[in-house]
């Protein structure tokens, strides 16, 4: 193919793409639209085994042949997150409008470093996060920047929280001269249930992981504030430094949602930076029916939330706000050729001293584009619908004689064993779920997600889907039951 034919801004890379687009919607139709089962079912080795060919090769075989080749090989064994049979982690349908605006995106390359390189795509970005600061009931004088997702906007929130400690209480600015000698003293909290990027940030942060100080949960999995008021006692004895509070608004496993209004009021006495973890159950602001779930949330120095979970975008969109914007100062630098000081006296918005990144997608597109078409109404439908769905699960395994269910649901998330006897033991129970998950997953007829509770394997599913139904969730208990009669097969085989 010509250079003429292979970028846009001429004519004939106009009909090539058009062309082009149309191909690739037709292998997506075709590799999703009218399969049955969430996977084919393919080994990890059988999958390597059709990539046998050299990834560059002398001579390029043309684009058609291509998008055909990737069609048979990954489209048709990848995991159909469309699928509500496709139930295992927060991996969620996207939806048509968040399609329409990752193609409008990717043709368009926007890079949201610097106004000069996004100039509509850097004004419409700051009018999300500031649609976003309302939603959840932050400040007028509150901003943010898009994300990758959670485990990025976590990461900020602990850098910021970290040095503007360091330098109002321990004298040192970090950005410019590192961690101070007290840095060593430096504690995160978070419950037990809190995700692991968390600890994670911890060590990017050059603070280890054993600056992470997990605070017990109650008999529904949220931060025991009495158990927290301990911990800080505790703490003090110590001599240790608590910087920073974070409150997990929709824990992985179990969807739990703190009671963030009291870990505010804690993070106010104690000059705690709160941050809130809602990269599950951030969407819950959207309904009247669960909003009050969030309720505090308000009060956060900073929140994490993601679209490309109960916002149902696609891959990769996520959001870090920030109570007071000027707190974005505590990372902020200049770069003459992307964002020179002067930019900023002549109110010319550079986003580059708001984020991590440099080169940064426009994934703003995505919601803005879904906020406008469906309205806030539309998309709340869609996520209460996900939690309606997820009681009546509930409500279905735990009426099973053979599976036993593990909690009461506050998002869509289910946990549950698989037990068809009575008087299994914990070491069993174990390696049945871990084997019956593996078989299911081989069988293809529904994609669910293991995880341990009480040191036990169990199962889960994140009901993610407003097309799921009562019927999927009884398709897939039943999936699992017959996994677990070949799985036992195999077992007497094996003795």
């Amino acid at each position: 193919m010509s250079a003429e034919e292979l970028f846009l801004g001429t004519d004939r890379g106009g009909a090539t793409y058009r062309e082009a687009m149309g191909g690739a919607v037709e292998a997506v139709l075709s590799a999703f639209a009218d399969r049955g089962d969430p996977y084919s079912g393919t080994s990890p080795d059988a999958l390597a085994a059709q990539f046998d060919g050299p990834v560059v090769p002398e001579e390029g075989q043309g684009l058609d042949a291509t998008v055909d080749e990737v069609a048979e090989h990954v489209l048709a064994h990848s995991v159909d997150t469309s699928n509500p049979r496709c139930a295992a982690h927060l991996q969620c349908p996207p939806m048509i409008p968040g399609l329409v605006a990752e193609t409008l995106l990717t043709a368009a390359n926007q890079s949201l470093d610097s106004f000069d390189q996004a100039p509509a795509a850097t004004v419409l970005e700051e009018r999300v996060v500031d649609a976003l600061c309302g939603l959840f009931d932050l400040p007028a004088d509150a901003d943010g920047v898009f994300t990758s997702g959670g485990t990025q906007s976590n990461f900020q929130a602990l850098l910021l929280a970290r040095d503007r400690y360091c330098d109002r209480h321990l004298g040192q600015n970090v950005q410019a001269n590192g961690l101070p000698s007290g840095a060593g003293s430096l504690r995160i909290l978070c419950s037990e249930e809190a995700h692991f990027t968390g600890k994670q940030a911890a060590h990017h942060l050059g603070l280890g992981e054993r600056a992470v100080v997990t605070v017990p949960t109650d008999d529904d999995r949220r931060m025991d504030p009495d158990a927290l008021d301990a911990t800080l006692a505790e703490l003090e004895t110590r001599d240790a430094a608590p910087f920073a509070l974070v409150g997990t608004a929709g824990t992985t496993d179990f969807g739990s949602v703190d009671p963030l209004g009291a870990l505010a009021e804690r993070a106010d006495e104690r000059g705690l930076w709160f941050h809130v973890d809602a990269a599950y159950g951030g969407a819950l602001a959207l309904s009247g029916e669960y909003g009050h779930l969030l309720d505090g949330i308000g009060r956060a120095d900073s929140v994490a939330v993601d679209f490309h979970k109960l916002f149902y975008q696609p891959i990769s969109c996520g959001a870090f706000l920030l109570r007071d914007g000027d707190d974005f100062g505590w990372m902020a630098r200049n770069a003459e050729y992307l964002n020179p000081e002067e930019h900023a006296e002549l109110g010319v918005p550079n986003l580059v001293a708001k984020s991590v990144q440099t080169t940064r997608r426009f994934d703003a597109l995505k919601p803005y584009v879904t906020f406008r078409s469906l309205g806030r109404t539309g998309l709340a439908k869609l996520v209460d619908r996900t939690l309606e769905l997820a009681d009546e699960a509930a409500t279905l395994v735990d009426a099973a004689e053979d599976f036993e269910l593990l909690h009461d649901p506050t998002l869509n998330a289910v946990v549950f064993r698989y037990l068809p006897h009575d008087g299994m033991d914990g070491g069993t129970v174990s390696g049945l779920n871990a084997a019956v998950r593996r078989e299911l997953l081989r069988d293809g007829r529904a994609v669910v997600a293991r995880t341990e509770v009480d040191g036990v394997t169990s199962l889960k599913f994140t009901l993610l889907n407003p097309t799921a139904t009562l019927d999927d969730v009884a398709a897939m208990l039943d999936a699992i039951r017959d996994c677990g009669a070949t799985v036992a097969g195999q077992r007497e085989v094996a003795v």
